[in-house]
């Protein structure tokens, strides 16, 4: 027997066999009785991965919410994009062909989130929602608004949930910006928002 026939008699002898996939339970079934409270899950997955939640009573309460969050973490001259519909709290309009200097200068950015996921406090963001691909990134702030019936709770179940076709560009958000790359040190905002705020109507 030939060294290359040795190898691969080795490879097929160590080859693991197919099993089937398992059968995941999802937070629902994994919770024991009845359905769990999915909105306190995502606001506890949400904590632990550095963002944070303000539950408000309906939509009335999101333009107090973003003033809020303004005066707190905006930097005085840096600009609020609102995309949401309903909530004209812009002081920049932009649009596809934004220029650099122009985005730089976003402070805070408001956007609608699509849907929420319990087990990990991610929201899917869709392009359609968007004036311009980057500004969940290029913001300094980040807010989401959120519905509250809109959170389901897994991965699993947010797969299903997804626009089929697929957009040209949509992405899954959990929490600010976070690196440990350089020494296993965390960093907040080095790579995009430094804060993320989930605002549950």
């Amino acid at each position: 027997m030939s060294a290359r026939e040795t190898i691969l008699a080795a490879i097929r002898r160590a080859q693991v066999p197919q099993a089937p996939e398992p059968d995941l339970p999802s937070v629902a079934t994994m919770a024991g009785e009845g359905a769990p409270d999915l909105e306190r899950r995502f606001v506890e997955m949400l904590r632990q991965v550095g963002g944070s939640a303000v539950r408000l009573a309906g939509p009335e309460g999101m333009a107090e919410a973003v003033a809020a969050i303004t005066a707190a973490d905006v930097e005085p001259g840096a600009d609020v994009v609102s995309c949401v519909p309903g909530l004209a709290v812009s002081t920049l309009t932009i649009g596809p062909d934004t220029s650099r200097a122009e985005l730089d200068r976003i402070g805070l950015a408001v956007i609608p989130g699509r849907f929420g996921v319990a087990e990990n406090a991610a929201v899917w963001v869709d392009e359609k929602d968007l004036p311009h691909r980057a500004l969940p990134v290029v913001a300094e702030h980040l807010a989401i608004v959120l519905p509250k019936r809109e959170i389901v709770a897994d991965m699993h179940a947010a797969y299903r949930r997804l626009p089929r076709p697929l957009p040209g560009y949509g992405v899954f958000i959990s929490g600010p910006s976070k690196t440990a790359d350089i020494e296993q040190a965390l960093v907040i905002g080095a790579q995009g928002p430094k804060s993320l705020v989930v605002l549950l109507v």
